[in-house]
């Protein structure tokens, strides 16, 4: 874009004294003054659908870098205006995720200073009143599979399939027979026989849950996290 630009000083011409040949208007000088207009006019942008070339800049405290921040109007705004309203969207302490690219946010973004956040680790809403839950970027619990208070049921099935003893009668006698026979006696010791009860127990222990490494995880995603700091 260029502005026009004088090539000859006609005013001059008029304090010149009669007779002077500066005093002359000339055609080459006129032509050489609409030329220089129409090179101007030709690089100056149109009022309607102007095409902008090189890097065109609005002048500092113009309404297109004072914006204000909400504004959804046809307005020009400047880099520095959509600079500062990403800025306001992304302040000291924001996490910014992305799912695909490891690129820090201050090369993305332009401004900042990001640090790698919550690494291997969810996030979970701040709850006031659950202590563990109540202070900003407090950690806890475990990857690994832990054992939880907790009580089994035990089942137990007996089965007896019966069992007996048996008994020796000792005998003793004395006396005589008819025709004057004396009869001897006889003893001997009971005895009984001892068979085991037959009963069998047999006890289950229901088990309930799971331990080992890496057992405790929810359902996750992985995505790449920072914590804006400055």
């Amino acid at each position: 874009m260029s502005d026009y630009t004088k090539s000859t000083n006609f005013a001059t011409k008029d304090a010149l004294s009669s007779g002077n040949a500066l005093k002359i208007v000339k055609g080459t000088e006129i032509d050489t003054e609409f030329n220089n207009i129409a090179t101007a006019i030709a690089t100056k942008a149109d009022l309607a659908s102007p095409t902008f070339t090189g890097t065109p800049s609005l002048p500092t405290g113009t309404t297109g870098v004072t914006q204000t921040y909400g504004d959804s109007s046809t307005k020009l705004s400047t880099t520095a205006f959509v600079q500062a309203a990403l800025q306001l969207l992304y302040p000291v302490g924001t996490i910014y995720t992305n799912s695909s690219v490891s690129t820090n946010p201050a090369t993305l973004l332009g401004f900042g200073t990001w640090t790698a956040f919550s690494a291997g680790r969810v996030m979970v809403g701040f709850n006031s009143g659950n202590a563990l839950f109540d202070t900003a970027e407090e950690t806890g619990g475990s990857a690994n599979a832990i054992v939880v208070t907790h009580t089994h049921t035990a089942t137990s099935t007996v089965s007896d399939s019966g069992h007996f003893h048996s008994t020796t009668t000792s005998v003793v006698g004395s006396g005589s027979l008819t025709g004057g026979q004396s009869v001897g006696s006889a003893s001997a010791a009971n005895n009984s026989d001892t068979k085991t009860t037959g009963i069998t127990v047999a006890t289950t222990n229901a088990s309930a849950g799971s331990s080992g490494t890496d057992a405790n995880y929810q359902p996750y995603i992985t995505v790449y996290m920072w914590k804006r700091t400055a």
